[in-house]
């Protein structure tokens, strides 16, 4: 007699999950404001206007690699001029975006509420997933996943120049330091969220610690190792506090810079 998983009197369930709570509450609203946030970061990217106003800058143009508003680039102003056939110009968060949004969209986190929100695989525990086939991430594209770790690594380089922001934004429009506003206090604390954000990631821990047969022969590495470790327990919420703090620090830097009311209060 047959036993086991394809054993013939197993109980045949045909209804796609048993659960009777709002396990599709979750999956839809890890959609619905990821999709916001790739709406909105895509229309601010194509608007190219409204992300300067001396001594703020949007993380979205930072650093301004185009034909960049005098000021607002750290690497010079223009650092570098993108042409389409010699006449349109780039926006500058067109580049700039790629490697934010490549670390965010291959990060282990992000890829489980991805794959449960817009590809229902699966929605949620203990619910059927509508798809025949699982290929896992062995295959094209899902196999450019394994491209975190260099967007890890860029990542880290974006967060020196953000935190270059928020330390310039202590200098007022005049270049005077000791000047503290709340916009400096919004990209300051951009810049925190987003170290945390990058020092809890999986990668870092691995990247700190990994592949070490001895800790005790790296002792400074396996403290590193311990502190990372415990941060990554908080991976998920360090990813969705970091996520606001980018989009609000945008908000925030367009809507002083468009009302000359605000950017004389609270620049």
């Amino acid at each position: 007699m047959a036993t086991g998983v394809f054993s013939s009197s197993r109980a045949k369930i045909s209804e796609r999950t048993l659960r009777t709570d709002k396990w599709w509450l979750q999956p839809l609203v890890t959609f619905a404001v990821l999709i916001s946030f790739v709406i909105y970061a895509t229309w601010r990217a194509f608007e190219n206007a409204h992300y300067y106003v001396s001594p703020l800058i949007s993380p979205f143009y930072s650093p301004c690699l185009g034909k960049c508003v005098p000021g607002s680039s750290l690497l010079g102003s223009p650092f570098l001029n993108f042409h389409i056939f010699g006449a349109a110009t780039f926006s500058p968060a067109l580049f700039i975006l790629i490697f934010p949004l490549g670390f965010r969209m291959t990060c282990y986190y992000y890829r489980k509420s991805y794959y449960r929100s817009f590809w229902m695989s699966p929605p949620a525990c203990a619910v059927a997933e509508p798809h025949s086939k699982y290929t896992g991430e062995t295959k094209a594209p899902l196999i450019l996943q394994n491209a975190h770790r260099y967007f890890f690594y860029a990542g880290l380089v974006f967060n020196v120049l953000l935190t270059i922001d928020a330390i310039l934004a202590f200098r007022n429009p005049a270049g005077q330091w000791g000047h503290m506003s709340v916009g400096t206090l919004v990209l300051l604390a951009n810049a925190t969220f987003l170290w945390f954000y990058s020092a809890s990631c999986h990668t870092c821990r691995h990247t700190v610690g990994g592949r070490l047969r001895h800790f005790s022969a790296h002792p400074i590495r396996y403290k590193a190792w311990t502190i990372v470790s415990k941060l990554n327990h908080s991976h998920q919420q360090f990813a969705w506090i970091s996520l606001a703090g980018v989009w609000f620090a945008d908000i925030y830097v367009r809507t002083v810079s468009i009302h000359p009311l605000l950017n004389k209060y609270f620049f």
